[in-house]
């Protein structure tokens, strides 16, 4: 098989280094050689961060290069247009329509930019949602990112009772059922 490419990118925070965990678990349960890498960034202050997860029949590396993404999560709309040119031509991606303005924005030595999705839906695949609003909607804004994952799921080649299974094993214990609610949220919605 050939390798697939998944990278996930947010801001410090938003779960990025539990979503690879469960992106790698299920590669794992499936049989594949999984190499999961985690750039940090400036996580703790709200800074970018970045993770890769590359699985298939024998994977070399764990960093995935421009270009060569089959699937983008983003967590935050600048985070997508930032690592947009890391993603295939025939690539995805699943972006959370959210704005978190960078330390730039907030100090005032930036602009916000204007039509993110908009303008990556010019050149991209993009699936966009609110998946803080419906993670509000189940009672918790921290699962957001399970909601997101169920969204990518839809764009993976593995069994819904196998992320299931993934995500129970994951998540902290008393979290599961509220996580799996949300992964039904992502799994069910469409763009």
């Amino acid at each position: 098989m050939e390798t697939v490419n998944i990278m996930i990118a947010g801001v410090g925070g938003q779960g990025t280094l539990l979503t690879s965990r469960i992106l790698g678990g299920i590669a794992i349960l499936e049989g594949f050689d999984v190499k999961i890498s985690e750039v940090h960034g400036m996580a703790q202050r709200g800074g970018s961060v970045v993770t890769y997860v590359r699985y298939g029949s024998k994977v070399a590396e764990p960093i995935v290069e421009e270009g060569c993404a089959d699937v983008l999560i983003a967590f935050e709309r600048l985070e997508a247009m930032r690592y947009a040119h890391f993603l295939k031509k025939d690539g995805v991606i699943i972006c959370n329509n959210q704005r978190i303005d960078p330390m730039t924005v907030t100090t005032g030595k930036a602009a916000y930019p204007e039509h993110i999705i908009e303008d990556l839906s010019e050149k991209y695949k993009v699936v966009s949602l609110d998946a803080m609003e419906e993670a509000k909607k189940l009672g918790n804004a921290k699962v957001f990112n399970t909601i997101i994952i169920g969204v990518a799921a839809r764009h993976m080649n593995f069994q819904k009772e196998k992320w299931e299974e993934v995500i129970k094993n994951t998540v902290p214990p008393k979290t599961v059922e509220i996580n799996l609610k949300a992964f039904q949220t992502g799994y069910e919605w469409s763009n």
